[in-house]
């Protein structure tokens, strides 16, 4: 039985998300953006919390650590990478460890680029990933602390799931990033019929997300660096693949 998954709005534009593990009742949060919001959506579905899965050390996922772990006496896993900057953090996990949700066998994901440490978390079981700020829909995550080629690495492990894992991102960038993705992929057609759903959802103020790996490897730039429209687009027929996406997330940074 797949897991149950709560995703709610926090701050001004990150998700919240909370899981359940139906068979054991398990609950986690994916981050802790905000404190009032979690407890929101606590009250709302009767999920106590018990874990917090840690993506990054960036505030806006971190913020409300200390409070829930006074609150709830919940256990917070994140990377070792950077366990020196993720607050009340007891366990930490790197790439190729995976740990039990319930029935679910969770496995962690290096995906640095973002941040040097970030990780992912995928239930491959419920055909999940939760990809915090490395992968966004029709996006990905600015790179603070790695280069271009690292965080092109990242996004080649997400893009080799399973096309049917539904993707969790860390915020609602969507329609801006849509209107990015057309400025180096103009003629895609799959991506302006994409793109007009997206401006309806937000137009009516509803979530983007989920999305799946299979929808991102047919209408996300940073997934595409292969595509051969997008390398003439670009006057990059001949680069490297790594070359490419550098260039993308290059022009993102200006848009």
């Amino acid at each position: 039985m797949a897991i149950e998954i709560e995703q709610f709005m926090c701050r001004q534009d990150n998700f919240g998300v909370l899981i359940r593990e139906p068979a054991s009742g398990a609950v986690a949060l994916i981050d802790a953006p905000e404190e009032a919001a979690i407890l929101a959506a606590v009250k709302h579905t009767g999920w106590t919390p018990s874990l917090i899965l840690t993506t990054h050390h960036h505030t806006d996922h971190v913020e409300a650590n200390l409070a829930l772990k006074q609150r709830f006496g919940l256990e917070i896993v994140g990377p070792a990478a950077e366990k020196a900057k993720i607050p009340g953090i007891d366990r930490t996990v790197k790439g190729g460890d995976s740990l039990k949700f319930g029935t679910e066998t969770v496995e962690v994901i290096a995906t640095p680029g973002h941040t040097a440490g970030h990780v992912s978390y995928h239930f491959p079981q419920s055909k999940v990933v939760f990809t915090a700020d490395t992968l966004f829909a029709l996006g990905c995550g600015r790179l603070f602390e790695a280069p271009a080629a690292v965080m092109y690495d990242s996004l080649k492990k997400l893009a080799a799931l399973p096309a049917d894992t539904a993707v969790y991102c860390g915020h609602e960038y969507t329609l801006s990033n849509a209107r990015f993705a057309l400025t180096v992929d103009p003629t895609n057609s799959a991506l302006k019929e994409r793109a007009a759903k997206i401006e309806k959802l937000r137009a009516a103020d509803k979530p983007t997300l989920p999305t799946t790996i299979g929808e991102e490897l047919s209408t996300n730039p940073f997934l595409r660096w292969h595509d051969p429209a997008i390398r003439r687009h670009l006057g990059m027929e001949k680069a490297s693949d790594a070359e490419v996406f550098a260039e993308i997330r290059k022009r993102k940074d200006i848009f």
